[in-house]
């Protein structure tokens, strides 16, 4: 009996390599903590080594904020297409409940992983890139005044939405308490300004 040899392993090209490590870093990330996922074993599974992982990220630290970045980009492009797939007249408390719900969505796909739990200090300025982002969407919508009331209201919103959406999640995000926790979301953002403006 002769034995069979394994296929030759094909080479990746530079973006196609980049694209395995964070695959294999985003399943990784899903079900550990930032502590307990070690580079080896995301370069093992993306068919490199350690050495290939640095190159291309650096360190484990800029692998997690690479694979944090491309996340809140999904939920960005997710946020958006909804918003789009809206009639031209639909009012801002419709738009923004849209939004909103496909940010719980996102969350609902994700709450088993470790996203947003045991940071390193590199998932701040990812973070903080996406509220611009959703701070510029609501700006959009809601076209608030220049006054301070009205930053607050929508930063309030913003963490209101972060920690009622980590506490769905917690719960294993039932759906029963999905439109619930929009409508709560849409009545402190209503409250914090005063009226929707639009």
């Amino acid at each position: 009996m002769t034995a069979t040899r394994p296929a030759p392993r094909r080479r990746l090209g530079p973006e196609e390599r980049r694209a395995a490590i964070l695959a294999a870093a985003r399943a990784a990330f899903a079900t550990a903590s930032y502590g307990e996922v070690g580079v080896p074993e995301v370069a093992r599974q993306a068919g490199g080594s350690p050495a290939i992982v640095f190159h291309y990220f650096g360190s484990k630290e800029g692998l997690y904020a690479a694979v944090l970045e491309a996340d809140l980009a999904h939920l960005a492009d997710r946020q958006r297409a909804a918003d789009e797939a809206l009639p031209a007249n639909t009012s801002a408390r419709d738009r923004v409940r849209t939004w909103v719900l496909a940010r719980l969505d996102h969350v609902a796909a994700h709450a088993r992983g470790s996203l947003a739990r045991e940071e390193p200090a590199a998932a701040a300025g990812v973070r903080d890139r996406a509220r611009e982002l959703d701070l510029a969407f609501l700006t959009e919508v809601l076209q608030p005044t220049d006054a301070a009331r009205d930053r607050f209201s929508l930063l309030g919103f913003l963490g209101f939405l972060d920690a009622a959406g980590a506490a769905w999640a917690s719960d294993g995000c039932p759906e029963d308490d999905r439109h619930p926790l929009a409508e709560a979301a849409l009545g402190a953002l209503q409250g914090a300004l005063g009226d929707w403006r639009r």
